[in-house]
């Protein structure tokens, strides 16, 4: 279901110029290490059963796939997370998780094709897996916004920190939450989606 009225809690506001009935719709990646809760997310916000390519770890990933900090972990996204979020009545947003291993990081060439942003996600006992897709989107110049993923509630990081352990462009929005409840992930869309609209171009005034 569409948000409704008791979702804005936050106070954010997304607009979408133009009178329009079809809605537009936005690709959104969502992007960051192995284990860090990109399926969560996905599952997590999606007013439609996400689709996922979730498959058990085997001991084929040994020595292979780091499990270090994610221990527990027996499942593992091996091509893509797809889900939908509709925003408003003129805002469609359309959610593909990535594959967080370093041999599945091929296929973020692809992915990324018409994708207007993204959402990387980091975990704090191990921030340095967030790297790799913080380069990616720099490299090809693709906004993206950071989402600490606050397991449990557990915040050990303040958010200045995690933007000077990361290196990240004062511009960048830092959003810290725990992904497995809904407005947290909507809170961290929303932030997204505000980048993106400061940073489209004004509209042409007719005259």
């Amino acid at each position: 279901m569409p948000y409704s009225d008791s979702d804005e809690q936050t106070g954010s506001q997304v607009c979408v110029a133009g009178t329009s009935t079809t809605p537009a719709a936005v690709k959104i990646l969502i992007a960051g290490g192995f284990g860090v809760g990109k399926t969560t997310m996905v599952g997590s916000v999606s007013e439609i059963p996400p689709l996922h390519t979730e498959e058990r770890l085997t001991v084929a990933g040994l020595g292979v796939d780091d499990l270090d900090g994610v221990e527990r972990k027996t499942t593992t996204t091996v091509a893509l997370d797809f889900g939908r979020i509709t925003v408003n009545s003129q805002l469609v947003l359309y959610l593909f998780g990535t594959p967080g291993q370093e041999r599945f990081w091929f296929m973020w060439n692809d992915l990324v094709h018409g994708a207007l942003g993204a959402v990387v996600l980091a975990d704090t006992r191990r921030l340095e897996s967030s790297f790799a897709s913080i380069d990616f989107f720099e490299s090809r110049g693709v906004p993206f916004v950071v989402g600490v993923n606050c397991f449990h509630g557990l915040r050990d990081r303040t958010v200045d920190e995690v933007r000077d352990a990361l290196d990240l462009d004062p511009g960048i929005p830092v959003v810290m939450g725990d992904l497995r409840e809904r407005l947290d992930s909507r809170d961290l869309l929303v932030a997204l989606v505000n980048l993106l609209m400061a940073g489209r171009p004004p509209a042409a005034v007719s005259g």
